[in-house]
């Protein structure tokens, strides 16, 4: 067999979907399994080593057959980046269409995908409801592509991982590729995924492009965290410097956002301190590309050779920073792990300054080790590089275990052994397991299961699984999770399944459910105290901390006298104080990932009450709900009814005695501008109808048909889809521009604001028990 494949040779129908003209040693050796078996696959190899390419071929041969193929990204962030690059799949007449959670779900244009790209956790979403017409895509998938398998162990998300793949497997046993970077134990995950020996590959470090030399840097802490930032900083700048100089790129990773920024400043000062010479301030055509970019600090940070990257960039900002790199323009660019799981930005020297995180549900915790060796092996540029530097800057306390995992790397373990209890209730919830046999056939398709039995000495109950999950049954039958019956069977009940719904822990469940029974059979009256208090103290938010200068903070916001801890207080401070739209500034920080968990908590509560208390308890969360999501007065909540009213209008409305709905339809547009609305306001945001229309911008996102024709749309093309076995059909994604008008247009609408205001509820708010239009005294 030849060392090398060319791409013409080996997929010539696909050829145009590859960037390069012959595949790399490693790409080679596992092509024939990829291509010429059926079988699962399981491949482990270096970073930057080609394993994308890997994943396409997997994709082609899918295609090729006329099926429908899955991949996995490891972050929200990098489906996006797939669906840019997988334009070249596009344009050979193969839809490809992302679901994640930041977009509303067309299940028509995913019922036709050919290629699908989610994250795990939208996977795990979209499994869990099969069964609806929404969601019955994806039991029609014939190859899941996983990238980066090795994030199984992943503590925040390694066990929904590992449920969702198990999931798929049962519902419709589509072939599975999984990919990996360098890790010890690929057999235990070849086992659980039931690859063949011939089908699971393990490439060393001889198959990188560039040789990696990584060291330990250790630094003399002090007793000021922020200080402590610099410090790194001047050694991370110190240990980049040599490669600067010599016309290298230094990649340096830091763990957050904001720090990106101040790093970048910080850096463009000292590296015009030492004098050292960078190309780009003399580039005269970057500077003028650098003006259109729509980050100030960016754009005065370029200029100087030196840039950031993270998340919250705009496209067009983040496309500048990663081409620019790539040519060499930018010499030092900070970021976060983003980078290290996604876009394939290698350089010379690569530098982790920060191996500690600020995590607003967790405190202070070390960087996973996954991120750390992902970070690292981003060093050394293929092709420009005869090795890669990478380096590591940590406490001299914690030197020993960072030297450990780069000599020996990370085994793999599972980590649905401390999720067990919520994710088997889920299943049965699903209805995926229903008597005891299924119980003990669903362990076995974990990586749990597999894990244990290679390494019991890593799991309490060692290969003993099966007695674990008879506990963790009686366990879930005894708190009502789950009934059976003389024949072994098992069924979730109403408890069980509110549970799995909202993805909630056991134990904050159960204080749901108190809270309902309580308000049965209380005499008093459910407040929204009550409510704050019980979200606030949910199990979710166990592991919240409450820094010095919070805790002052706190106490302005609340009354002593209560029982919580400082972090269940802190989150209560920022839903008591996110109600009226004031939160201080000492919580901002953390304030907006506390209350989008907080959210999707008290809907939860919502349902429960609704479920088991009735709609007059649930209507007191349902007020609670709208004043934390909007920041708006007890006597205006019920404004946020009608769609387009938020905090500002809503305070106008309700300063002129508009509180209801029915307040707002009665007052007439002559009302509505008497109470600081104005009627060019109105007619913008409502159309020049009398029929009020969602705002614009959420528009866009709420319904794909009615967006213009575009890329993302999947709209009108020439180009016909042609596969094998499958009538040709155009690949038109909705209605064309002037049918979706058509459709869509009011027939009432006139030529100027009607002569009496009609509004819309928002539907979402319209579901379920009654929205808070009224007081409940």
């Amino acid at each position: 067999m030849a060392s090398t494949y060319d791409v013409a040779d080996a997929v010539p129908e696909f050829a145009d979907a590859f960037g390069f003209d012959e595949f790399n040693r490693m790409q080679s050796a596992a092509l024939p399994a990829i291509l010429d078996r059926d079988d699962n696959v399981v491949v482990s190899a270096p970073t930057a080593s080609g394993k994308t390419a890997l994943a396409e071929l997997a994709i082609c041969k899918t295609l090729a057959a006329g099926g429908t193929a899955l991949f996995l990204a490891p972050l929200r962030a990098l489906t996006n980046e797939k669906e840019a690059e997988w334009d070249r799949f596009e344009e050979m007449g193969y839809s490809v269409y992302v679901v994640t959670g930041e977009r509303d779900l067309n299940p028509r244009r995913a019922e036709r995908a050919d290629i699908l790209v989610m994250t795990p956790e939208k996977a795990d979403s979209a499994t869990r409801k099969h069964d609806t017409s929404r969601y019955s895509f994806v039991t029609s998938v014939d190859c899941c592509v996983i990238d980066e398998v090795h994030l199984l162990d992943s503590d925040e998300r390694g066990a929904v991982l590992e449920v969702t793949v198990a999931r798929l497997r049962r519902l419709c046993d589509p072939r599975i590729v999984a990919l990996s970077a360098t890790m010890p134990n690929v057999d235990d995950v070849a086992a659980w995924l039931d690859a063949p020996e011939a089908c699971t590959f393990e490439f060393g470090d001889d198959f990188r492009p560039v040789p990696l030399h990584p060291s330990v840097e250790t630094y003399a802490s002090g007793e000021n965290a922020f200080q402590d930032k610099y410090r790194r900083l001047y050694r991370a700048l110190d240990l980049a410097q040599p490669h600067v100089e010599a016309d290298g790129q230094a990649l340096v990773f830091v763990s957050s956002r904001q720090d990106t920024v101040q790093a970048a400043k910080k850096a463009r000062d000292v590296l015009a301190e030492r004098d050292i010479d960078i190309g780009a301030r003399g580039d005269y055509d970057l500077h003028t590309a650098a003006s259109d970019l729509r980050n100030e600090t960016l754009r005065q940070s370029v200029v100087d050779g030196v840039a950031f990257h993270h998340a919250g960039l705009s496209r067009e900002d983040k496309n500048a920073v990663e081409e620019w790199f790539k040519q060499g323009k930018v010499q030092v660019l900070f970021s976060t792990s983003t980078l290290a799981w996604g876009v394939n930005l290698p350089a010379r020297c690569v530098v982790i300054r920060d191996t500690k995180l600020h995590d607003p549900l967790e405190g202070e915790v070390d960087m996973s080790p996954l991120d750390v060796l992902q970070m690292l092996g981003r060093a050394g540029r293929p092709g420009y590089d005869d090795k890669g530097h990478a380096h590591v800057i940590c406490e001299g306390g914690d030197a020993a275990r960072y030297r450990d995992l780069l000599r020996d790397g990370k085994e793999i373990e599972s980590r649905l052994a401390a999720e067990l209890e919520a994710h088997l209730n889920a299943e049965i919830a699903l209805g995926t397991v229903r008597d005891l046999d299924d119980v003990m056939g669903w362990l076995e398709t974990t990586f749990y299961y597999v894990r244990a039995q290679s390494a019991p000495e890593q799991y309490q109950f060692g290969g003993k699984l099966r007695e674990r999950v008879r506990e963790t049954l009686q366990e879930l039958v005894a708190g009502g999770f789950v009934e059976t019956d003389a024949e072994l069977r098992v069924e979730g009940t109403p408890l069980g399944r509110l549970t799995s719904k909202f993805y909630l822990r056991l134990e904050t469940a159960e204080a749901f459910k108190r809270l309902a029974d309580g308000a049965v059979d209380g005499d008093g009256e459910l407040t929204d105290d009550d409510v704050l208090r019980a979200v606030a103290d949910a199990a979710e938010f166990d592991s919240v901390s409450a820094r010095r200068d919070e805790r002052d903070a706190v106490r302005a916001v609340l009354a002593d006298g209560d029982d919580l801890d400082p972090g269940n207080r802190k989150v209560l401070a920022i839903l008591q104080a996110s109600m009226d739209g004031t939160t201080p500034g000492e919580l901002q920080s953390d304030a907006w990932v506390i209350r989008q968990n907080a959210l999707r908590l008290v809907a939860a509560l919502r349902e429960f009450l609704e479920r088991f208390a009735g709609p007059h308890a649930a209507n007191v969360t349902r007020r609670v709900e709208a004043r934390v999501e909007n920041g708006i007065s007890a006597e205006a909540v019920g404004l946020t009814a009608i769609d387009g009213v938020g905090t500002g209008r809503g305070s106008k409305l309700a300063a002129a005695g508009l509180t209801t709905p029915a307040d707002v339809l009665a007052a007439g547009v002559e009302g509505l501008v008497d109470a600081g609305l104005s009627e060019r306001h109105h007619r913008a945001q409502y159309g020049r109808g009398c029929k009020s229309r969602r705002p614009r911008h959420r528009q866009r996102r709420r319904d794909d048909d009615r967006l213009p024709v575009s890329r993302r749309d999947d709209g009108p093309r020439r180009r016909l889809r042609r596969r094998p076995g499958r009538v040709d059909v155009p690949r038109h994604g909705g209605l064309c521009r002037p049918a979706a008008r058509a459709r869509h247009r009011d027939p009432n609408r006139s030529g100027g604001v009607a002569p009496s205001a009609s509004v819309t509820l928002r539907p979402e708010r319209t579901e379920g028990s009654v929205w808070p239009t009224e007081s409940c005294a």
